[in-house]
């Protein structure tokens, strides 16, 4: 059966990155993943988006919809999204049966400055610039984040490399949920 893996953390924190790279190492054990990159499927649900509390509770909700569909498919999921509060997690580990989740931890001040020089696809651009913005809904200053209390998968994006971060990830999922190394 398919497996989803929710990679969250802090804008910036590097969850793109890592999802790539762990989805490369998953490939080259004949493990295909789609990522789901929520940045890009917002420009599709939300052009103009607002990040209000209700807008992201439609967004997450379909993000997580969408990830229960394609693994019910057959097709393996990464969802690449922050994710600010818990709920929207949670709410896809409960309608996912093969689910885990990759916390990607970093220091705001270094994801701040992460981000201030990013060349993203998908990204908005200058997401913590934004947050002294009357009405600013940024997660981790004017938003909440809250981090899981229990991720099967943890990774310190500050002092490792993002591909020591992705060989941590693909191991445990591997592990986890019985695929590659000759399983």
């Amino acid at each position: 059966m398919a497996f989803a893996v929710w990679f969250t953390g802090l804008p910036g924190s590097g969850k793109t990155v890592i999802a790539a790279r762990t989805s490369a190492l998953l490939e080259t054990e004949g493990i295909k993943v789609k990522i789901l990159q929520l940045d890009e499927i917002r420009r599709v649900l939300t052009p103009n988006p607002s990040y209000t509390d209700e807008e992201r509770d439609i967004v997450y909700a379909s993000l997580a919809y969408m990830a229960k569909l394609l693994t019910e498919c057959g097709v393996n999921v990464f969802i690449d999204a922050t994710a600010n509060r818990r709920r929207y997690r949670d709410a896809a580990r409960s309608i996912i049966p093969n689910f885990a989740e990759v916390y990607i931890r970093c220091p705001l001040e270094v994801c701040m400055e992460r981000e201030a020089h990013r060349k993203a696809v998908f990204s908005p651009k200058g997401i913590y610039k934004r947050s002294t913005q009357d009405g600013a809904n940024v997660p981790g200053i004017n938003v909440p984040y809250e981090e899981p209390l229990n991720p099967e998968i943890s990774i310190d994006s500050y002092n490792m490399r993002p591909y020591e971060g992705a060989k941590i990830a693909a191991d445990a999922i591997m592990a986890r949920f019985g695929v590659g190394h000759g399983n």
